[in-house]
């Protein structure tokens, strides 16, 4: 039971167009989900602590459907729906103004034989890569890699959030535990040079795995999309590696990234590194990560993050966690959280 919670989460997220329950003869259909709620004392980089109850600490509260249809001659028929909510006050989205099925929303085919293509709003090759590779997994909370990825301070993370709209992807089959894919987002009649494009490849063998991605992201106006806090941008490129081995009594992950911001004020360079673990520990495992982010160029800023916890598992689908995180930016106050939580998959 040890790593089957997680390894639920995980699998959750990159294997969206597996469906197991029945419910037609050609094809079948799954409604699924997550729900995440905690109470924590919350206090960002040169913020003040407050506390809260707040929904998706450990994981973002989700729910979803999904399904496939035979079409024949070794081909599907693939969809999936998924919304993210906040469980403490029943609002769709991850925030105000969140879209409603701004998890995934995709329909496509696939072949045992040649792979998949999908057209829609899909999750980037990064946000796996980096969910995959450490203890925390999808936690924007207490990952302290999501938090350098995702939630950069002054243009340390990348752009573009963790899903693209009107994006196509190909996804080919695993040869020998070896994958790849590959994204383009276009940028539409609202901005025709917001344009993104990502490609990634992966290799899962035993308790071995690895993976490297890419992906650039055009900037002109205001894509919906494309989100930043740093006026002049004209795009980003960024590349990502990671690899885990699981030694049973110990699974180590790292992580790192690299990301090239050209502004038109003067170009941002960042290096990024984490590295973490998590032991078995009774019926749970401890966790812990650690990531380090610098700037050059434009500005000179780092930040350091570690955190801490303890997963505790009351069945394969509910848990119980207890975690810590230390965040230490340049010039700002020290940022620091601390919660319990209570996570249940249906």
């Amino acid at each position: 039971m040890k790593r089957t919670f997680k390894r639920a989460i995980i699998c959750a997220a990159i294997a969206s167009t597996l469906v197991s329950s029945a419910a037609f003869a050609d094809g079948s259909v799954q409604l699924y989900g997550l729900i995440d709620m905690s109470v924590d004392n919350f206090k960002a980089p040169g913020t003040k602590n407050a506390w809260a109850e707040q929904s998706g600490d450990m994981s973002t509260s989700y729910w979803g459907i999904k399904g496939t249809e035979d079409l024949g001659g070794g081909l599907q028929a693939i969809f999936a729906l998924e919304g993210f909510f906040l469980a403490n006050n029943g609002a769709s989205g991850r925030f105000t103004g969140d879209t409603f099925f701004s998890r995934n929303s995709y329909v496509g085919v696939q072949s045992a034989s040649w792979g998949a293509v999908t057209v829609g709003r899909l999750t980037t090759e990064m946000f796996l890569s980096t969910i995959i590779f450490n203890p925390f997994v999808d936690s924007f909370t207490f990952s302290p890699i999501v938090l350098h990825t995702f939630i950069g301070v002054n243009g340390q993370g990348v752009i573009g959030d963790s899903g693209w709209n009107n994006a196509v992807q190909y996804t080919s089959p695993s040869f020998g535990g070896f994958s790849a894919d590959a994204m383009y987002s276009f940028g539409n009649s609202t901005d025709f040079g917001s344009h993104k494009w990502g490609a990634g490849a992966s290799y899962f063998h035993g308790p071995f795995a690895a993976t490297v991605v890419y992906q650039d992201a055009k900037y002109n106006n205001v894509a919906d999309d494309l989100v930043t806090e740093i006026p002049g941008y004209t795009g980003q490129n960024a590349v990502q590696a990671g690899v885990s081995y699981d030694f049973s009594v110990v699974k180590l992950y790292g992580q790192y990234m690299y990301v090239n911001n050209s502004i038109t004020t003067g170009n941002l360079k960042v290096n990024t590194g984490s590295g973490g673990f998590s032991i078995p520990l009774g019926d749970g495992a401890i966790l812990a990560d650690y990531a380090y982010s610098r700037s050059s160029g434009a500005a000179a800023q780092s930040r350091s993050t570690f955190a801490v916890g303890y997963d505790y598992h009351l069945s394969k689908r509910t848990d119980l966690y207890a975690a810590y995180l230390y965040d230490r930016v340049t010039d700002l106050s020290l940022g620091q959280t601390y919660g319990v939580g209570i996570r249940s998959m249906f």
